[in-house]
This record gives structure tokens, C-alpha cells and sequence, in this order.
């Protein structure tokens, strides 16, 4: 289904079940509870609403943290190449470079993606690589500074590697954050149903609307919980680009 289909019927589902929620309250018999009530909103909404800003700004800067680490980590693997030219061992090393590139795009990425753990092939190819590197006799001085020019580079393919497996094999956002997420935003709706007032219709609506804001950002949350899966996921367009580079 449709990301944006999914989250419009999460939002408008709780919505329409908050609100017939607070009409069933106040068919109930709802009492004059403005005073109390809005106090303790005031402090449980207030809390909710901190929480889940801190939670989404730290979604979105790992989500743009993770794509900037990918082309850090695709430039290197060119850049390592490149470097290696004026070695006697460029083919075979640009020949691991695009195995090591197609492996992270065909088979590493859709697993990140799903949240399953990477194998070590990919370590084992970038191993290869830097062995070729390591192995390759340098003629002259200028052969001397462009091995150690791709060593470096490879050691920044191997860095940003890391980040990016660590960054998928994350929690993201813990059990115990999701719980006071979730336990804070069904506090923070309940307590406006106590309110009173002399018209229904404007109070339904308001708890409709205040039910759909939480939904709508506990939907969002969900969504950046993995940075390379959900709707706001970073691709291997960074390797993409590597290969049309390489090739």
C-alpha cells in the first residue's frame, strides 16, 4: 500500500475513534473539568511534545547523516581507484572496487532496507581490494605517494563502512522511547475528552484534530526509524553513481 495512503488512514482511523470516543464520554455524562484537566494537559502535552521533538530531530539528522556518509564512502572507493591508476595492479583493483560496489547495491542495501544483519562478504571484498593495493610494487616516488594516496582513500571506504552498517543495525528508536511515545500521546488525548463545555461538536473537534497530530507524528517517527528503509530512506544512489564512474 501506499506510503502516504497508509499514514492518511492511521490519521483519520484514530482521528474519527478519538472523537467518537469523547462523544460517547460526554453522552456519558461528562462534568466541568476545565481547570483540572487543562493543568494537567498543559504539563503532560508539554512533555510529549519536547519528547517527540527531540526524537524527530534526531531521526532526521541519523537520516541525513547516513546519506552523507554514503557518498563519503562511494567517493572514496572511486577516489581509491583513481589513486591506484599508477599501479601496476589498477585493473585487478578496480576490478574489486566495482564487485565491492555492485555487492553493497544488489545485495547489502536491500537488506539494510528490511532491517536484516549484513554478512561479511562485503568486508571480505574490501580486504581483497586493500590487498592489491598493499601488494602492488611502486616504481618511483610518484607511484610510492599515489599507493599510499589510494591506502588512505580505502581507509576512508572502510570508516564510512562501518558507520553505515552500525547506522542500519541500530535500534533507532529504543522499546523503552517508543513506550513513553505512545504512552505519552494516549495521555495527552485522554485528557481533553474530560473537558466540558456548552458544544459538543467544537469539542469533538478538537480532539479529533489533537488525536490526528499525534498520530500523524508518531506515523513519521515510525518512518525514520530506519534510515535505509520507510518513507524517507537513503538509496545506494551514491554507489550507483560509483559504478557509472568506474565502468
Amino acid at each position: 500500500m501506499n506510503l502516504y495512503v497508509t499514514g492518511l488512514l492511521w490519521v483519520v482511523g484514530v482521528a474519527v475513534a478519538a472523537g467518537f470516543l469523547a462523544h460517547v464520554v460526554r453522552r456519558w455524562g461528562s462534568v466541568e473539568n476545565n481547570d483540572a484537566a487543562g493543568q494537567v494537559f498543559t504539563l503532560v502535552g508539554g512533555l510529549q511534545a519536547v519528547m517527540l521533538a527531540f526524537v524527530l530531530i534526531s531521526l532526521f539528522d541519523a537520516t541525513s547523516t547516513a546519506e552523507s556518509d554514503s557518498y563519503r564512502e562511494a567517493d572514496s572507493l572511486v577516489a581509491a581507484v583513481w589513486a591506484a591508476d599508477a599501479l601496476p595492479t589498477s585493473a585487478a583493483v578496480a576490478t574489486q572496487a566495482k564487485t565491492y560496489a555492485h555487492e553493497v547495491v544488489n545485495q547489502e542495501w536491500p537488506k539494510m532496507a528490511q532491517g536484516l544483519p549484513v554478512d561479511d562478504q562485503g568486508w571480505n571484498t574490501l580486504e581483497k581490494l586493500r590487498a592489491e593495493v598493499v601488494s602492488s610494487p611502486a616504481a618511483d616516488e610518484w607511484s610510492s605517494r599515489q599507493k599510499a594516496e589510494a591506502a588512505d582513500q580505502l581507509w576512508q571506504v572502510y570508516q564510512a563502512r562501518q558507520d553505515r552498517l552500525n547506522a542500519a543495525s541500530s535500534d533507532g528508536v529504543n522499546s523503552v522511547v517508543w513506550f513513553a511515545l505512545v504512552a505519552g500521546a494516549v495521555m495527552a488525548v485522554a485528557l481533553p475528552i474530560l473537558f466540558g463545555g456548552p458544544k459538543p461538536a467544537t469539542h469533538i473537534f478538537i480532539v479529533s484534530i489533537l488525536a490526528a497530530t499525534m498520530t500523524l507524528l508518531l506515523f513519521a517517527t515510525q518512518q525514520l526509524h530506519n534510515p535505509y528503509g520507510g518513507g524517507a530512506q537513503v538509496d545506494a544512489g551514491a554507489f550507483e553513481a560509483a559504478l557509472a564512474r568506474l565502468t
